[in-house]
Parts: structure tokens; sequence; C-alpha cells
């Protein structure tokens, strides 16, 4: 079915203005009022992780509303993007994990309408195959993250964009003898990432690594790039908290999942500026502070986020992160929450990156600022 975006913006607009749940400045909950301000503003089907990213977002407010909505929007990307068949249109031959993305939106589709529609189960065998038997790994066994871009490289964002689609697709398709492989597997991609990237001190990860060391960039020892990126850090603590759905309880690996996950929080925690609220694009010092960077939006969405599913499924203590989260909440409220779209809809500020002009509503901080705001509302709900 491919559904008609103006008619979706419409609706999106309609439930703008009936919510009756109000945000803290009298609008409808921010999760919905911001996915909705998005939908109306217009976002194109297309297989890009950007618009994947944000599916994964409208995902969690429609497990949070069950408001229709917002399964007729994702069911249109996702729609817009396949043939009958299940082939995905505009697929392109070159290898990237960022193509691997889109899978997890397939994925839910599939859950929800199971094997009445086996063009999603088509589509999704179609990116485990290209992930786990096309994607060129480096000699330990890590994905590259492109190829033939960037060989041997391995990118925190590259987590994210493949980790939970294999987690998910090996618990829902795989025989216990696959899927015993396929554990083994997703953790070895974050253990190499650990070995290679973390910071013994500040406790952060470098954007990413080259094993083969040849890249100018690349530390002569570990491989590691220079700088560490609040968005790439930020890809790398939503892998962890997603692929926690999924990795078996039983598996070794589960604990040092665990483990990364709470170092990580308990760096960020550290690392948050304590003027603001929220993270500074690069975050290794002497940078914070100077002339240049600046606390950026995506990032911080994105460690908010993390944080709070990480308190919401028992993986980090309440005490110690939640009002590190509140306070990154606040921030994204004051500095990039804009209230100044037509017709009542918002506006997102503060998303990019050096010399990369300003791009307003760039998904890649609407999309984690909306799971944010799942998140929060939630734990509001739960204490209230």
């Amino acid at each position: 079915m491919r559904l008609n975006h103006r008619l979706l913006s419409s609706l999106t607009l309609l439930s703008i203005s009936s919510s009756h749940v109000s945000s803290a400045s009298g609008g409808p909950p921010y999760s919905i009022w911001m996915a909705d301000s998005m939908i109306a503003h217009g976002v194109s089907p297309t297989r890009w992780y950007n618009e994947a990213f944000f599916s994964r977002a409208i995902e969690a407010v429609y497990s949070a509303t069950s408001l229709s909505t917002y399964r007729l929007f994702i069911t249109s990307q996702i729609d817009g993007i396949l043939n009958s068949d299940g082939s995905i249109r505009g697929w392109e031959s070159d290898h990237q994990l960022d193509n691997i993305r889109v899978g997890s939106a397939i994925l839910y589709l599939y859950t929800l309408t199971g094997s009445s529609n086996q063009k999603y189960k088509t589509a999704a065998d179609f990116l485990y195959d290209q992930l786990v038997n096309q994607q060129k790994r480096t000699a330990s066994g890590g994905f590259w993250h492109k190829d033939p871009k960037y060989p041997n490289q391995m990118w925190l964002d590259g987590l994210y964009m493949a980790e939970p689609f294999y987690a998910q697709y090996t618990t829902l398709f795989s025989n216990s003898s696959v899927a015993a492989k396929a554990w083994d597997d997703i953790v070895l991609q974050f253990d190499l990432v650990e070995k290679h990237c973390r910071n013994s001190s500040s406790g952060m990860l470098y954007h990413g690594y080259d094993e083969s060391l040849k890249a100018t960039w690349a530390n002569k020892k570990t491989g590691a790039s220079p700088h560490v990126w609040d968005r790439a850090q930020g890809w790398y603590l939503m892998a962890l908290v997603d692929v926690l759905d999924w990795f078996p309880v039983a598996h070794s690996g589960r604990e040092r999942l665990m483990k990364y996950l709470t170092s990580l929080a308990q760096a960020l925690k550290v690392a948050q500026d304590k003027a603001s609220g929220g993270w500074w694009l690069v975050m290794d010092e002497p940078y914070p502070g100077q002339k240049g960077n600046y606390i950026e939006s995506s990032g911080t969405a994105m460690y908010t986020y993390g944080l709070l599913k990480g308190v919401r499924k028992g993986y980090l203590d309440a005490k110690e992160f939640v009002s590190v989260a509140e306070r990154a909440y606040g921030c994204m409220l004051d500095k990039f929450v804009a209230r100044n779209g037509t017709n009542g809809t918002l506006n997102w500020e503060g998303t990019y990156y050096t010399t990369v002009p300003v791009v307003e509503n760039s998904l890649l901080g609407v999309s984690p600022f909306v799971l944010a705001s799942v998140e929060m509302e939630a734990y509001n709900k739960a204490r209230s």
C-alpha cells in the first residue's frame, strides 16, 4: 500500500491538535509533537539510514501510543522502497553498513504483519545476506564500515547501522547452531571497537580505527582515529542498548556488553557540560569550550536516549544517571527545540559538524530526540 503523504500530514496535524496529554509548554508530549511535526514537514521514503532512523523513532511512538497514524507512516516509508517481490529499489552495488539500518524497520513491519506479507521477510533475508555473507571484514573479523572506500576500517557508526538488525534477525529466524555463531559474531564487533577505540583515561571512544594502520589518521599502535566525536559515540551507545533487547541472557558476551555500556555512561556523566547540560561536538581534551567547538544536538539526544533506556531496562543505576539525562533533556528543550513552525509544528536545530552548515530538522537529531522523549515521558509517568 502506498499512502498519500499529503493525507498523512493532515492526519498528523490532527493528532497534534487533538492530543489530550500536554507537554510542559502546554502542547502535546514532545515525542508526539516532534514526530508529527517532521511528518507534516515531509519525510520521503528512502532506504537511506537517516530516514530509517526516523522510522525507528516512529516505531517507539507507535509502541507508546498505539495510534494507527504511526503504523501507517512506517508502512508507507518501507513500502515506498520495496517492490512487490521484496527487492529493494535503487540498491547499489557497493557494500556499506549504512545500507543495513533500514532492515530494523523492515523486521518491525514483519513482526506486525507476520507471514501475511512475505515481501518483508524477503527484504530482510537480502539484507542479512548482504551483511553476514557479502560485507568484507578485517583480519580480526570486524565488518568494514564501507567497501571499497574505507578498507579495514571499523567506525562506531556501523555498530548501530548493523548490529541491532543482526541481533533481531537472529532472534526471529536463526536455528540454534546458526544463532550461537551469530551471537559470538555480534559481540566480537563490540569487542574489537573496545580494544582499539576506548581511551583508558577518559573512558570515551574514538570515532573508529583502521586495522591495517594505513590511514593517515590512524594511531600507529591501535589504529584509532585521533578524536572523540559526539554523534559517533552516540551511535555506539544506542547500539549497545538496542542490541541488549535481543542478546541472550545466558551468553557470556552479555556481561561484557553491559560493562561497555556502564563504562561509557560513566564517562558521559563526567564529560557533560556543566553550564548547558549538553555535550560538545569534539569531546576529547582540550577541545571542549574552545572556539569553533559547540554543544551539539544529535549527540546530546542520543546520549539522553541511551541513558534513559539503560535505566528503564535495569542496565544503569537510576540514582546515578537519571539526573544526567534530565539536565540534557532540559538543554535540548532550551536550545534545540524551536516552537516556530507553521500550524503549531516544531523545528529542530543544532545538528551539524564542524564546517558543515547547519541543517534545520536533520533527522539525525530529530530521531534521537523523539526516542529520548518517549523514554522521558515513560519515566515521568512511572514516577508520578
